[in-house]
């Protein structure tokens, strides 16, 4: 047994640290909540697609209206957009945390800034309900969709996913969403915070509009975009113009075209859009813009962490027409099974497992066509990334 002495020094020691503990976490939220005051506005972007390009869009319009914005993304390629529109890679050494979202409020606040906009980095529930009423309150709310994805945290189904996004409706604030499907839910969730919820419409966004930009935006995350920019006193024409000139995210849908042993390739980015309906929606608007091209293929990159969701794609290409399914990444194999047995040819699958560009278009290439269109689609972590630089270096 330790002696009288030992065991009051040892109280002492965990009573000390427990006051020092305490006192941090007071000192901390005193602090987070004047840096907070110190920002007139914050834009909060959720949603389960387009959340990085609905930010920089939102950040580009306020900028070409002479606003002073700092922005923050955090999809395929964490950044930091100052009020100039330069950028700044954030660098995690320990992964993702909420707790970012706190540094990026301190640093805005330093910075005499009209508006912060922000992208939601909480998956879990929990997470972003924290995210928004305890760290970023924000008087203007986006939610950009909402589809069955991250069902593994946010689910079983999309009624889950639906009120898990719903978590960031802010309180006494407002709430703007592109999502038709579930808005009625969403709506009884702002009506209980006393918040003005909107649905935005894409009818008003013409081919026009659309013709802007040097990637593939959608519609949807246009007319939100400019309608906040509208409800923050920004000219639609001065606020277009301004997203025009914007840099797009590196998960942006881009077209390259690279000529090669007698052939077009038509490499579509698509990774970002990785869950099926997403992605299904952009291969068909991509088919629409490039009639001309009859042969498809199709690069799966499959991903150790992400298993589900390639099993996802793999059901929904089961009844999309194709010439070839390339799966690349970690799990070709796995996957090569799981689609043979839900109904994809055999013949039309190729596992190549971790791919370099020469090698995937090697492969490719055997398809009887003259132009190809390719579309990359399931994640553009891991091989993904090499294989987008790979097409866009050659493209011309």
């Amino acid at each position: 047994m330790l002696p009288d002495n030992i065991k009051k020094g040892n109280m002492f020691g965990l009573i000390i640290g427990l006051v020092i503990l305490i006192g941090w976490g007071v000192h901390e939220f005193w602090d987070h909540k004047r840096n907070r005051g110190k920002i007139p506005e914050i834009i909060h972007i959720n949603g389960t697609r387009g959340k990085s390009s609905v930010t920089r869009l939102i950040a580009a319009g306020l900028r070409a209206g002479n606003y002073q914005v700092i922005a923050k993304t955090t999809g395929s390629a964490p950044r930091i957009i100052y009020p100039s529109g330069r950028e700044k890679p954030i660098v995690r050494l320990f992964g993702a945390n909420i707790r970012e979202q706190l540094k990026i409020i301190k640093f805005a606040s330093k910075s005499n800034v009209d508006y912060l906009v922000l992208e939601c980095m909480a998956v879990t529930p929990e997470y972003q309900w924290t995210t928004e009423h305890k760290m970023v309150k924000s008087t203007i709310g986006v939610i950009t969709n909402s589809r069955p994805d991250h069902l593994d945290v946010m689910g079983p189904g999309l009624r889950n996913v639906t009120l898990s996004m719903c978590n960031t409706i802010p309180d006494n604030g407002l709430i703007l969403t592109s999502e038709n499907k579930v808005f009625p839910l969403m709506k009884k969730v702002a009506d209980s915070r006393h918040t003005e919820f909107e649905y935005v419409s894409k009818e008003d966004i013409t081919e026009e509009d659309m013709q802007g930009f040097s990637w593939i935006e959608h519609r949807d995350n246009l007319a939100l975009s400019l309608e906040v920019c509208r409800r923050c006193g920004v000219d639609r024409e001065i606020a277009l113009k301004g997203m025009y000139d914007s840099t797009p995210d590196i998960g942006a849908t881009e077209i390259f075209k690279y000529k090669v042993n007698g052939k077009e390739l038509f490499f579509a980015h698509s990774f970002a859009a990785n869950d099926p309906e997403s992605t299904f929606v952009l291969m068909e608007y991509i088919h629409k813009i490039h009639p001309e091209i009859p042969s498809v293929a199709i690069v799966l990159n499959t991903r150790a962490d992400r298993m589900f969701r390639s099993k996802q794609l793999a059901d929904m290409l089961s009844n999309h027409k194709f010439d070839g399914l390339f799966l690349i990444g970690d799990q070709e194999l796995t996957i090569h099974n799981y689609a043979t047995g839900h109904g994809i040819p055999a013949e039309k699958i190729f596992p190549l497992g971790w791919s370099k560009g020469d090698d995937l278009v090697k492969e490719i290439c055997i398809l009887d066509a003259e132009k190809i269109l390719v579309f990359g689609i399931g994640n553009i972590g891991g091989n993904g990334g090499p294989i987008v630089d790979y097409f866009k270096e050659r493209s011309s």
